[in-house]
Formats: structure tokens, C-alpha cells, sequence
């Protein structure tokens, strides 16, 4: 060992230390924040070994779950666990309704959840193990290399037949052309057929080694005079579980911290997806108005401030160097989506 990596060994040691105590910190975090949790509709005596399941955490959202339950089962998800933090808007009775939905309620904080991190962890830990596992918002919607065709059974078991743990994805933000709030109807796509080609740029993050992508519309309307301020992009939503993982902040980063080194964002030829975010859905400006009062998404929720409020006047995001959402060819050939090994496999 030269002079150098000997200095540099007990920082090292120090380090991964302290990991693996803010791992072991935040797994009981999410242990007791499962007393939060109220069943309403336990389901999950009907999950069988190898089922792919989704988590999620989400509020009113009866304007994104039929469309996102329907993408999800077409995609062969077999059981949704479902945290309601406090709707109003009946989506706790659409949810109810659903089979294959376990359902718990909380009026809990969301903030104060770690943004809803520390209630799925909880079930993530309980229900997860050994499971591929989903985790995504209600207003994200996973696309990936041959998805019309290959569901993600099929994905899984190439994943594991390499032994790979889990896939990377950008969250990519769809808009309208006209002002945010202007009434339409359809699909997400339909509504919200134009997203950001770029720039994006990625950082490595010490210690925990996780990505930071930025970039993207978001950052160009609303944090062009502060880009360290915009948006977190990247994600790994889809993990084989294990009860020793953790989420950090949100789905961007987990521990331990090998799990970050799944995805280098966009430009990275290894297997990855797009979660098609459709976040300014018609009723973008209420919710920003509601978020100012409730100061519930930031940690910082004063520094966002101008944000939602801008938010609350519906502008227009499209701008000529716009493009119309075509498929994941489409990402691939912008470098925003690798296919890695899976196209040239024979797992129909």
C-alpha cells in the first residue's frame, strides 16, 4: 500500500462506519414508523413468492390512478401497497375497490416521514423482502427498453440472470404546449405529449457514492438562476428488496451504498428506464397553491417558495427546443435510456 492509500485507509474505515450506522438509524426509523400506519385493506396474504409488487405513498390522486393502475398491471405487476396520506378526494375508495391493493391510511406528516420514505419503508421491510419491488409515485409511470412486448417479469429475470439488483431511471417531465392548466383529456401522453431533451448532468456524491441528475425543463422555467436548487432526476425504482436496504432521499439514493453504483444517469449504455412524470397535469396550479400552505415537499419548504407560486400562475413550459414523447427508441437515441445486454436476449 503506498504512502497515500495508508493515509487515506482510517478516513475510509471512518466512513463506511458511519454508514452503516445511518443505515442501521434510519432502518429502525422505518420500523417504528409503521406504527403510524392504519390497515384498511390488508391484502397482502395473497402475494405469492416471485410476485412483482408496487409501493407507493401518495394524496388525491383520483386524476392519475386509473391510468396508473392500468400501466402498471399491463406491465405485470401483481400487488399494490398503498399508503394514503390523508385524501379528500375519494381515492382512498377507488383504492378500496381494487383486489389487488393493500391499503393503509395516515394523517400523519408527510414531511416529517421523510417524505413519505419512512411509512413505505416499513412496508418495504415487512412485506419486500425477496421480492422485486416497484416503488413510485402515482404520477410516475415506468417505461423501459421493449416494454409494449416484455413485461417485467421478463426484465426481472434477465436482471437476476446477470446478477444486477436493480435498474436505474430518469424521471422525465412531460408538459403541454399551451399553459399548464388549460383543460385536456386523455392518457397522460395525450395530455402531456412534450418533454426536455437535455442538457442533464450527473454528479457523484461522497460518501454515499449517489447519483445527483439535473437538468431537464423544471430547471430551465423555474431554478435557471439557481440549477443547484432544481430538481433531483434520477432514480432506482425498481430493486430486488432485501430487509437490510434503505431509501434515503426518496428513491434518488439508498444504502448501502453499493446500490448507488446501479446507474450513472443519462449516457450510461447499462439497462435503465424513464419514469414518465406527469407532475403538471391540469390542477397543477391548486395543488401549488395548496403546497404553499402546507409546506409539506422541501426540506427547506421557504426556499421553494417562488417556485410554487409560479406554479400558481399555469405558464406555458414548451418552448421551441421541445420534442413530442415517441417510445423508448426515442430515449435510447438521445442517450437518456440504455439497453445494456437486454435487447440481444431471447427472454420473451
Amino acid at each position: 500500500m503506498s504512502p497515500p492509500d495508508r493515509r487515506r485507509w482510517p478516513r475510509r474505515l471512518w466512513s463506511a462506519w458511519r454508514l452503516r450506522w445511518k443505515r442501521r438509524e434510519l432502518l429502525w426509523r422505518t420500523i417504528r414508523s409503521g406504527r403510524a400506519l392504519t390497515p384498511v385493506a390488508d391484502r397482502t396474504a395473497q402475494i405469492r413468492k416471485g410476485d412483482i409488487l408496487i409501493f407507493a405513498c401518495l394524496r388525491n390522486e383520483t386524476q392519475r390512478l386509473p391510468e396508473f393502475l392500468a400501466h402498471y398491471r399491463a406491465l405485470g405487476v401483481s400487488h399494490f401497497l398503498i399508503v394514503d396520506n390523508d385524501s379528500d378526494d375519494g381515492s382512498d375508495r377507488l383504492l378500496l375497490d381494487q383486489g389487488d391493493v393493500s391499503l393503509w391510511q395516515t394523517r400523519a406528516s408527510y414531511r416529517d416521514a421523510r417524505f413519505g420514505m419512512d411509512w413505505i419503508g416499513a412496508l418495504l421491510f415487512r412485506h419486500g423482502h425477496g421480492h422485486w419491488c416497484l416503488t413510485v409515485d402515482a404520477d410516475e409511470l415506468l417505461a423501459y427498453p421493449d416494454h409494449e412486448a416484455r413485461g417485467l417479469a421478463a426484465l426481472t429475470a434477465h436482471l437476476d440472470a446477470q446478477g444486477i439488483r436493480g435498474m436505474g431511471a430518469l424521471m422525465l417531465d412531460l408538459f403541454p404546449k399551451g399553459p399548464l392548466d388549460e383543460p385536456a383529456q386523455g392518457t397522460v401522453l395525450e395530455q402531456l405529449p412534450f418533454f426536455d431533451p437535455g442538457p442533464y448532468r450527473c454528479q457523484v456524491m461522497q460518501p454515499r457514492r449517489n447519483r445527483w441528475v439535473q437538468g431537464g425543463i423544471r430547471e430551465r422555467a423555474f431554478f435557471a438562476d439557481r440549477p443547484r436548487r432544481s430538481p433531483t432526476l434520477n432514480k432506482l425504482p425498481l430493486i430486488r428488496w432485501d430487509r437490510s436496504f434503505v431509501y434515503v432521499n426518496s428513491t434518488h439514493s439508498m444504502l448501502p451504498p453499493r446500490m448507488n453504483d446501479l446507474w450513472d444517469g443519462p449516457g450510461d449504455p447499462r439497462l435503465s428506464g424513464i419514469l414518465l412524470h406527469s407532475k403538471f397535469l391540469p390542477g397543477i396550479a391548486a395543488r401549488s397553491a395548496e403546497e404553499l400552505q402546507r409546506r409539506q415537499h422541501f426540506v427547506d419548504p421557504d426556499a421553494y417558495v417562488g417556485y410554487h407560486r409560479a406554479l400558481t400562475d399555469a405558464p406555458v413550459l414548451w418552448h421551441p427546443g421541445a420534442l413530442r414523447y415517441a417510445g423508448w427508441r426515442q430515449m435510447q437515441a438521445l442517450g437518456l435510456l440504455g439497453t445494456g445486454g437486454w435487447m440481444g436476449g431471447t427472454d420473451k
